[in-house]
């Protein structure tokens, strides 16, 4: 191999799940990154956390990847006062927005990570530190030639199933059939997990969760959703 080839491999770019978008940040949700990301934001780095001192306690943790504007993320820790949740997602307007809602909530049991969601679970979270994984409506990339951006793959359910405890749970959820059979074929491919749908196949959805905004477009569209969820075994 030339040297020439070797530069070029060492350029080579992960493939992302996720392309950064422009998008409208209003100013309220600049002020909020700039005026409360610091408070309850995490910055990347490549070690494993220490959420006990992080949230000053010992609780169940759940991960939310890709949290959108983060109303159910915000939602999920107001109900549930006792688990402290950790919120991972790269688009500037929903940290803000979701950094309103805890302020305005007064949720104190909520941290943000504005990086990508692989990363952080490989580098940031230890093994068996979570008791709870959330993915919702992440982007299906329909057209064949991208279907390597789509998150769930066999490497990503095999770190998904390493940073869970033994019993933990893996929740998804997509409005996009295709995807949600490659869900299905992915997750019941890694040994580590059990799918806890009766039937083995879809669960009813989670009465904990209310509607994303993403849900809410897909049934506008005519769309089915489909959610899953897979145990950690013992």
């Amino acid at each position: 191999m030339t040297g020439g080839a070797v530069d070029a491999d060492a350029r080579r770019k992960p493939v992302r799940s996720y392309v950064l978008r422009g998008g409208r940040i209003t100013r309220a949700q600049k002020r909020a990154l700039d005026d409360l990301m610091p408070r309850w934001g995490l910055p990347f780095t490549p070690a494993p956390l220490d959420l006990d001192a992080i949230f000053g306690r010992y609780r169940p943790r759940v991960l939310e990847i890709g949290f959108g504007d983060g109303a159910t993320l915000v939602e999920l820790a107001r109900m549930r006062p006792d688990t402290d949740f950790l919120g991972v997602e790269v688009h500037p307007p929903g940290i803000g927005h979701c950094l309103l809602a805890i302020d305005a909530g007064g949720i104190t049991n909520v941290r943000l990570i504005a990086h990508d969601a692989v990363e952080v679970l490989d580098r940031q979270l230890a093994t068996a530190s979570l008791d709870e994984v959330l993915l919702y409506f992440p982007d299906p990339w329909p057209k064949k030639r991208h279907h390597k951006r789509r998150i769930v793959q066999p490497s990503f359910a095999a770190l998904v199933a390493d940073r869970l405890k033994p019993g933990g749970t893996f929740h998804l959820a997509t409005d996009w059939e295709p995807y949600a059979l490659q869900m299905l074929e992915v997750l019941d491919a890694e040994p580590r997990f059990a799918n806890a749908a009766t039937g083995g196949r879809w669960i009813e959805e989670p009465a904990a969760r209310g509607p994303t905004r993403f849900e809410r477009r897909g049934r506008r569209l005519g769309h089915d959703v489909f959610n899953l969820e897979y145990r950690r075994r013992a």
